[in-house]
């Protein structure tokens, strides 16, 4: 499809002209007997319409709470993307949903822009299979033009909204650089306070201590809320490990860790906080909002790490935690590099295969390097990475310390 494409107004006579776009792509939201998208009231609007727009393709579904939260945030960025003077934005929703009902349900109700006919199947499989979707919700943006695919929308839309628009590589390397400057701008104060705020909560007498205060500290910033099954998990792993390291660190040493609550509600963040023994940003202050941008959260918890110097350490504190425990503190890469090496020693006297009695199929043991990676522990459900035993034939994997052998019963 290197040409450029055209759109045939079928509705007409067989002789009508055909529509030249400057979109190649648009041919492809039609079929052989539709060259219109239907509009949330359910008008019909011309394909043709789009031919000098920039077009999000949104693949999304309702039954998918990730998908429902995006879309949310997708709807803000996009009327205010409209609201722009001389803007030439527009969404194209392509569902996933299981059945008409859901597909009007979660369309009329909450999406302000186009859609491909639910019954429309082919059409929707193609789109997929175009852009190689491997899941939702995925935003893809095509340029008129044929001035370059954006395939992680999402992404652009968490650590930008608005201000990503219009998704060209120029605007996007401009956001980069700047984003770039920022954080090496970037130092305790200017993140976690504000114009009428220098204090952090906590469970003192006081109830605040001043951020001035921290300086000079290993600092966790905890992204979590206590509607988020995997944080309720989290975090009492985390205290437990927060204490051990605050009773190993010497007098020149101190880490401290900062609740960024992402609760619903004021009652919410006040029963989350209560079993935290660590300070916290107050639940509403704009600062908790910029610094899940700042930072990229796409999902929680999530815990990040900065140095004494109020520069990001590492973004997978967490992943860190479960690895290594309270010795993953201070959290550098020369403290991860000795940890991993330390643990390439511990894995040579490891077996190989294993029987987990969680698991069906027999284990094998494997490294970054040979088949591991970044993984989610089949049996305690928390993040890991380098060596795990996995399955070779469904893909279940375990932290090495999470294997739990098969007892063998004993003939009497």
């Amino acid at each position: 499809m290197r040409q450029q494409l055209s759109l045939i107004n079928t509705t007409s006579s067989p002789d009508t002209t055909t529509i030249v776009s400057r979109h190649r792509y648009l041919s492809l939201f039609a079929s052989n007997d539709r060259d219109f998208l239907l509009s949330p009231t359910g008008a019909q609007i011309k394909i043709s319409d789009l031919h000098d727009k920039i077009v999000g393709i949104y693949f999304s579904a309702n039954w998918y709470p990730q998908c429902q939260s995006f879309t949310k945030l997708l709807i803000q960025v996009y009327e205010q993307i409209k609201a722009k003077k001389g803007s030439a934005f527009e969404i194209i929703f392509v569902s996933s949903d299981e059945d008409l009902n859901a597909f009007n349900n979660y369309y009329q109700s909450n999406m302000p822009w186009l859609a491909i006919p639910f019954s429309d199947l082919e059409t929707k499989k193609a789109l997929n299979n175009r852009f190689d979707v491997e899941g939702i919700p995925c935003l893809i943006i095509l340029q008129p033009d044929d001035a370059g695919i954006v395939h992680d929308g999402v992404e652009l839309i968490y650590r930008y909204g608005v201000e990503a628009y219009p998704f060209t590589k120029e605007r996007l390397d401009e956001l980069l650089k700047q984003e770039k400057e920022k954080h090496e701008r970037q130092t305790l104060s200017n993140l976690l306070m504000n114009h009428d705020r220098d204090f952090l909560l906590a469970h003192s007498a006081s109830k605040k201590v001043l951020i001035s205060s921290l300086m000079g500290k290993t600092i966790g910033l905890y992204f979590s809320a206590q509607w988020c099954l995997p944080s309720l998990k989290f975090t009492p792993k985390l205290i437990s490990i927060y204490q051990k390291i605050k009773a190993k660190l010497t007098e020149q040493e101190d880490f401290e860790i900062i609740y960024v609550p992402t609760d619903h509600t004021q009652l919410e963040f006040e029963s989350s906080f209560s079993v935290m023994p660590w300070l916290a940003l107050p639940f509403g202050d704009p600062i908790n909002k910029d610094l899940t941008k700042y930072f990229d959260i796409t999902g929680i918890p999530s815990l990040i790490i900065l140095g004494p110097d109020g520069k990001t350490v590492t973004k997978n504190g967490r992943s860190l935690i479960n690895l290594y425990e309270e010795e993953a503190y201070p959290f550098t890469e020369a403290r991860v590099k000795l940890l991993e090496k330390q643990m390439d020693e511990d894995a040579k006297n490891l077996p190989s295969m294993e029987i987990h009695s969680g698991h069906r199929h027999e284990l094998t043991l494997v490294s970054q390097e040979n088949g591991g990676g970044p993984f989610i522990c089949c049996d305690c459900d928390e993040q890991g990475s380098g060596w795990a035993y996995q399955c070779i034939d469904c893909g279940y994997e375990v932290h090495t310390k999470c294997v739990r052998p098969v007892v063998q019963m004993s003939s009497a």
